[in-house]
């Protein structure tokens, strides 16, 4: 007698396959309908994956199944409202906005959901002939990192007036919307149900640019500024905060602060968690560490906006020593000639 094979262990997508293989056609096909595509793709792979699955198999993963479901409850609820009540409450109208600004999740900018099956080349080839406001529109509305790489896929004429347009977007009414999804009906099929969506706004700027490689920044940015100033700094800051310093090397961060007067440094780490500090004046010598320790607990509560204050100047410290190329900001992915 054969001994019995040992019973496969199956990834959480797999799993969901051989409950998708064990449904009928129309229950799976319900089912795929509410996925992303991302989520379709590799479901779908999985499936192939699981054909041979054995009926003991089965049995571990319905188990496993019947087991999590009980685990789950019905409690879902969207937790916006209440921090931002709270939030108000404790800081005022003003200070509670800055706040949220920075710490709020991004929501997805709009329910053209084509663009979501469509890869970067493909996006760029049917707005490269569209107005430059329709561009901007689509753009807003795909992934940052996808954005970015359909940005600089398009006529490097263009690039600055669509990134002008897209920090300048404002609420878009049911009408265009539709009016967007009719052209990509035209090109690709697809529909969607209308709705008004609030579009770009300088963070979204920020963040397709951020999608794209550093030599698209370098050569949009300049000429932004000659466009708007204004708004070609607003991009700027959005685009790099306090916490992306934490990005740096220990070399990198260390020139940085040795480059900081430190009463400006006090201030700005008294609003940052304690893992962040540390890292700070980790990248500093044990005495000067102290040294700002004590400084901030000698100084007690301090105003937010003082705090805030205190971590432009290092940003922009940091932005001025990177341009002469004292230090180089963030994860190493600049290009090279």
């Amino acid at each position: 007698m054969s001994a019995e094979l040992p019973i496969r262990s199956y990834t959480g997508v797999e799993r969901a396959a051989v409950l998708m293989m064990l449904v009928g056609e129309e229950e799976a096909a319900a089912i795929l309908q509410k996925l992303e595509p991302d989520e379709v793709r590799q479901l779908g792979a999985a499936m192939f994956n699981v054909a041979d699955v054995s009926e003991t198999e089965v049995g571990d993963v319905l188990d496993d199944f019947v087991g999590r479901a009980r685990e789950r409850t019905g409690i879902n609820f969207d937790p916006k409202p209440k921090i931002t009540a709270v939030m108000h409450r404790a800081l005022g109208t003003e200070k509670a906005d800055s706040v949220l600004a920075r710490i709020t999740p991004a929501e997805a900018a709009c329910e053209i959901d084509l663009l979501d099956w469509l890869d970067a080349p493909e996006i760029a080839g049917m707005l490269e002939k569209e107005h430059p406001q329709i561009a901007a529109v689509l753009i807003a509305n795909l992934d940052p990192a996808i954005g970015g790489q359909v940005l600089e896929l398009l006529p490097d004429a263009a690039q600055p007036d669509i990134l002008h347009r897209i920090a300048k977007l404002g609420p878009i009414t049911p009408e265009a919307v539709e009016t967007l999804r009719t052209m990509l009906a035209n090109r690709a099929g697809g529909a969607g149900q209308q709705q008004q969506v609030q579009l770009g706004g300088t963070r979204g700027a920020a963040k397709i640019l951020q999608g794209a490689r550093k030599a698209t920044e370098q050569r949009v940015m300049p000429k932004l500024f000659k466009l708007d100033k204004e708004t070609a700094k607003a991009i700027e800051e959005a685009m790099f905060v306090f916490d992306n310093l934490l990005d740096m090397d220990d070399k990198n961060l260390g020139t940085l602060i040795r480059n900081i007067d430190g009463d400006i440094l006090t201030r700005a780490l008294k609003g940052i968690d304690e893992a962040a500090r540390t890292r700070f004046l980790g990248c500093m010598s044990a005495r000067a560490a102290d040294g700002i320790r004590d400084e901030m607990e000698a100084r007690g509560p301090m105003k937010l906006s003082e705090v805030l204050e205190a971590q432009k100047v290092i940003i922009q410290i940091a932005r001025n020593l990177a341009k002469d190329g004292t230090i180089m900001m963030g994860g190493g992915e600049d290009d090279y000639v």
